[in-house]
């Protein structure tokens, strides 16, 4: 596995080949992120599946400590939760295939000569006559984890465990085995759900990951490497951690979870599933100190769907936002560089019909206060369609309250709202050289009013301005002329948020001109 010098999510595509290389099966068939497939392997406890009675509730945390009194913290006993919850993990073993070149003389896969190659027409001259060639499907197998969430075989376990496999086994920690069947899967989000057939299964009680505290210790049941019945525990390290283009809020731990771990739970203190190992960060192929798992709240909306209707519709509110810094903080006027700000809006989304416009910061989400521009769609991944939120926007330097009604994120979005806007200060405080578009121009980008950066010096060019760039807005407001610019920037001290249209993605791009 080649190392790239810096920190990437390896893909299970890559860790099979890898762990196959090395004789050790690991990973999903066409996995999209390092598996943490848990599997709970053949133990002895098959006596307590039958009768699950669910752990006392862990005691209350004491009070904090008077500063500088000393403070004495019993580490927690897992042993319990690992006896109850482990016959409820199982393992999933997955077959799929990969087509590979055959060589009908030999009888096995064969790669094919360079015709580029210098000694190519030699071989084929003096090599004897051709056999027939075609392509074979070569099996390819992966394993995962999953764990039980009903007596009558309904299993949660991750989408890129199952993905594109041929046949998927459950087994049991009793070494019971079942063909099991892909409900749905979704993508999106990495969670699949897979039923078996059978009855009166010992099940993991579910609890509620909002109410998960960063600090607080947790655990992992799984078989990294193929190693069977591993656990490893840690502590929650961050919530609401945004990866890549996921709108999932995935739990960050320092749980070791490793190739194999995929898909299996993520237990609380009180023997509740918190969350779905899915993912880690790593330049190794291997644990480093970051895991990563789906909140359960998430994972049940989907399981819900999933067994419901087969597929998953997920809620977009219609607009791209940015994150806001303490330069668009001084910008906009705001006390601290917090909510979602508004780059572009789609045109007939519900953002667009509920009044948002590009400049506005959406400072909350049905009263839950937005810090980050993440927690938006880690918070309308709990949404559905249809649904009705209320935003807090910022606006103008003053709160607006506005309501909108979500989409389907499954219809095509509509051309991105393009606003009418021109702006610059005559290159004395920014840095920048500009024009008005021309008619051509104007019928080509699809902006009505605008002015070209012909060149960016200064400020604005160590922020990030660009020759070619069109200027759109200052501070949230639209201009049309020069002077308006000037005038924005003449009554800024410290930055000024610039909107940007670079060809078909408009950015805010903070100056700071003090």
């Amino acid at each position: 596995m080649q190392n790239h010098g810096a920190v990437t999510a390896i893909t299970a595509k890559r860790l099979t080949l890898a762990l196959a290389a090395a004789g050790v099966i690991g990973g999903a068939v066409g996995a999209i992120a390092v598996n943490h497939n848990n599997a709970v392997a053949a133990g002895q406890l098959a006596a307590a599946q039958s009768n699950y009675v669910a752990p006392a509730p862990a005691p209350a945390p004491a009070p904090l400590a008077a500063p500088g009194a000393q403070v004495s913290m019993a580490l927690p006993d897992f042993t319990q939760i690992v006896a109850r919850m482990g016959p409820a993990v199982v393992n999933v073993r997955v077959m799929g295939s990969t087509k590979t070149s055959f060589d009908g003389q030999r009888g096995r896969a064969q790669q094919q000569p360079d015709e580029d190659d210098p000694f190519f027409e030699f071989f084929r001259r003096f090599q004897g006559p051709q056999h027939p060639r075609g392509q074979r499907d070569m099996p390819v197998f992966g394993a995962g984890s999953g764990f039980i969430v009903s007596p009558d075989g309904v299993i949660l376990t991750n989408a890129h465990v199952v993905r594109d496999a041929k046949e998927v086994t459950v087994k049991l920690q009793d070494r019971r085995e079942y063909r099991a069947r892909v409900l749905g899967s979704d993508p999106k989000t990495d969670v699949a759900v897979l039923k078996i057939d059978a009855k009166n299964l010992p099940v993991v009680p579910i609890g509620n990951s909002s109410n998960l505290k960063v600090g607080e210790w947790v655990l992992a049941i799984g078989s990294p490497f193929g190693l069977e019945s591993s656990v490893t525990a840690g502590v929650v390290s961050a919530k609401g951690r945004s990866l890549d283009d996921s709108a999932v809020p995935f739990i960050q731990t320092d749980v070791a979870v490793n190739p194999g771990n995929s898909g299996g739970p993520l237990f609380n203190t009180r023997g509740e599933v918190v969350g779905i190992n899915s993912q880690i960060y790593s330049q190794t192929g291997g644990y480093q100190g970051l895991s990563f798992a789906i909140p359960i709240d998430v994972a049940n909306r989907i399981k819900e769907q999933l067994v419901a209707t087969g597929t998953v519709k997920h809620a977009k509110l219609g607009v791209t936002v940015q994150e806001v810094n303490q330069g668009f903080a001084d910008s906009f006027k705001l006390e601290s560089p917090e909510g979602a700000l508004v780059s572009s809006v789609e045109r007939g989304g519900g953002g667009d019909k509920a009044g948002l416009k590009s400049g506005d910061v959406i400072r909350k989400l049905n009263g839950q206060p937005i810090v980050a521009s993440s927690d938006l769609p880690a918070m309308l991944s709990l949404a559905r369609p249809g649904d009705q939120v209320k935003l807090d926007v910022w606006r103008d330097g003053r709160i607006v309250q506005l309501s909108a009604r979500l989409g389907d994120a499954s219809e095509k979005a509509a051309p991105a709202e393009r606003a009418s806007l021109a702006g610059d200060d005559g290159g004395s405080r920014l840095g920048l050289a500009l024009r008005q578009l021309d008619p051509q121009e104007r019928r080509q980008s699809g902006i009505a009013t605008g002015l070209v950066i012909e060149d960016a010096g200064g400020a604005a060019a160590n922020a990030g301005v660009q020759p070619g760039d069109v200027l759109l807005s200052i501070n949230g407001r639209p201009v049309t002329s020069v002077e308006q610019v000037r005038e924005v920037v003449g009554k800024s001290s410290k930055s000024v948020a610039l909107l940007i249209q670079r060809g078909s993605d408009k950015i805010f791009i903070p100056v700071r001109i003090g």
